[in-house]
């Protein structure tokens, strides 16, 4: 999240390749929510929900390690299909206040494309930094990713894997971080390995061949490159071995044979750029290969983290 305005906002905008009723309904409707809502690997339960002026949502959430947290939304504004503003993370029985105040936009880009956009007003500045490095450490932004995941299955039916990540660089250096094979291996692989292209084609149709390592172990994998512009790259991703024969996973063999990865970048600001990865299944696989897939969303997130941390620092660097 990037601030634009005020120094004790925060703000954050995703779009979902869905109609803009779909995105309000999953949005406001708790049995769609519980679906999607809090970090990866969080749960929700609803208590109760009364959607107006003046109403509240009163619900807990649950950590993967058993942790819980009891919160109530209460609702200033409700223009339906519209706009949202409301008072984040108070408790009544903990006598906590809000955390913060949001106001939530939503607008239709077009017939099945929908803008979500958040303003998250703190007390101060210094609150605002503290809570923005809290959710980026927590993962918090992954609840939008999730929300992306559910929209997309909804609507047709397929499991996809998506983050996002906004990094303090133009777009036109974002893009070279992903199309130059020395800037890209910098800081692809996951922490602890090494990346060296031994063959690098970053063209559309062209085929890439490389190998990850670090002292115990290598592995090796290809990229064949679909669709390279300056604000979406496309690839499919396989692993293999040594001489470059596709294999599957050394570590998972129920893992699908072949990834479709999809990268977007989007502007948020003059020198501010939000990378969104895109993961899905590309052409058969098995149920056991779905289950796989969908099961390891907690270690993708996990790893691209990890090659995202990396990009942060070489940038810096």
């Amino acid at each position: 999240m990037a601030a634009k305005n005020k120094p004790n906002e925060l703000y954050l905008t995703r779009v979902y390749d869905a109609p803009l009723k779909a995105v309000w309904d999953a949005f406001n409707d708790p049995e769609q929510a519980k679906h999607w809502w809090g970090p990866r690997g969080h749960t929700i339960k609803t208590h109760s929900k009364d959607l107006r002026v003046g109403g509240h949502w009163t619900y807990t959430m649950f950590g993967p390690e058993g942790q819980v947290w009891e919160n109530k939304t209460v609702y200033h504004e409700v223009e339906k299909y519209s706009r949202l503003v409301y008072d984040h993370g108070g408790n009544d029985e903990q006598d906590r206040p809000p955390l913060f105040r949001v106001t939530a936009t939503f607008t239709e880009l077009a017939k099945n494309k929908t803008e979500l956009s958040f303003v998250m007003a703190f007390e101060n500045e210094a609150m605002a930094k503290e809570i923005g490095k809290f959710i980026k450490q927590a993962s918090g932004n992954s609840t939008w990713d999730r929300f992306g995941e559910y929209l997309e299955k909804e609507a047709t039916n397929k499991e996809i894997f998506i983050i996002n990540r906004s990094f303090n660089t133009d777009m036109n250096t974002m893009y070279k971080m992903w199309t130059d094979s020395d800037h890209f291996s910098k800081w692809l692989a996951p922490k602890g390995f090494d990346m060296q292209f031994i063959r690098a084609e970053i063209k559309p149709g062209g085929k890439s061949f490389y190998k990850m390592s670090n002292p115990d172990f290598t592995m090796y994998g290809t990229l064949q490159y679909k669709e390279i512009t300056p604000t979406k790259i496309v690839y499919s991703q396989q692993f293999a071995d040594e001489k470059e024969n596709i294999s599957r996973h050394p570590g998972a063999p129920t893992w699908p044979e072949s990834m479709l990865t999809t990268v977007m970048f989007t502007a948020e600001d003059t020198n501010q750029t939000r990378v969104t990865i895109q993961w899905e299944v590309e052409g058969k696989c098995t149920p056991d290969e779905l289950q796989a897939f969908i099961k390891e969303r907690g270690g993708m997130t996990q790893g691209w983290t990890g090659s995202f941390d990396k990009l942060e620092d070489y940038l810096a660097k």
